[in-house]
């Protein structure tokens, strides 16, 4: 089966534009220039846009990345129309292979955070449901009202953690895919989730210095010393709704008058 791919910009090796695209398709390119074609390439013809379509046999992803063949820099027969046009062809060619590479890469990836998310949003949920009871808790209830609080916090913050392990993966492979075909030619990673089922267009994957390189999200004074937490994405979003339910705890504890049990709220 093959595919195409029309380049939404001219682009040269490393990625940048460059030039109008020639309309004059590579498969016009003479006999002696066919040795440096890819081994997927089919044929290119004109896009009705402009520019040039290109159509390659399906890549696997387990290739080589495509590069031009440093011979084709050197063939004294070979003209700088003849190499430009060579050079869309091989760009082209690293766009869909990069495709492909996502696609094998991120499947059981994928296939091992759906259940974490549904774990995450089960534990979230939980949380969020405790903490509703302590509308209906009686005043000689709040203690244990406070127990299945943290319980269920912990339980959210675990699962969130878990989440961000295999999302700090994802986040790798699309990082890898966009060095190679560039932010204009990526796949998204939705897409590819989607294709095996799963709707992940909330799933926290984001860009991957967030994942790797988390900057302190948050701070907690124990004993009189500073103590930052280095979070990543999820983890971010379970403390701070962690956060927010633990001050309007406070808050109502104050405003009752009960400062002691404003201090027994955890901090």
């Amino acid at each position: 089966m093959a595919h195409t791919i029309p380049l939404k910009s001219p682009l040269d090796d490393t990625g940048l534009s460059h030039r109008d695209t020639l309309t004059s398709p590579a498969a016009s390119v003479p006999v002696d220039a066919s040795r440096y074609f890819h081994r997927h390439f089919v044929d290119a013809r004109p896009a009705s846009g402009g520019g040039t379509v290109f159509r390659f046999t399906a890549f696997s992803g387990y290739e080589s990345q495509p590069e031009m063949p440093a011979g084709a820099y050197d063939d004294t027969a070979m003209t700088w129309e003849l190499r430009d046009q060579l050079r869309d062809q091989y760009t082209a060619a690293r766009v869909l292979w990069s495709h492909a590479r996502l696609r094998h890469r991120a499947a059981p990836l994928l296939h091992k955070a759906g259940p974490l998310w549904s774990a995450w949003t089960a534990a979230r949920d939980e949380l969020v449901a405790t903490f509703a009871q302590f509308w209906g808790a009686g005043d000689g209830l709040w203690r244990a009202q406070l127990l299945r609080l943290t319980d269920a916090e912990r339980a959210a913050q675990q699962a969130a953690s878990a989440f961000d392990v295999v999302a700090r993966e994802l986040a790798q492979t699309v990082a890898d895919q966009v060095d190679v075909a560039g932010w204009d030619e990526a796949l998204a990673l939705t897409t590819v989730a989607g294709e095996l089922g799963y709707d992940a267009s909330d799933w926290k994957v984001h860009h991957v210095d967030d994942h790797t390189h988390p900057l302190p999200q948050y701070c907690i004074v124990r004993d009189g010393v500073d103590h930052y937490g280095r979070a990543t994405p999820l983890t971010v979003s379970a403390t701070q709704l962690i956060e927010e339910q633990r001050e309007r705890l406070r808050e109502v504890a104050a405003l009752a008058g009960d400062h002691d049990q404003a201090r027994r709220t955890p901090a």
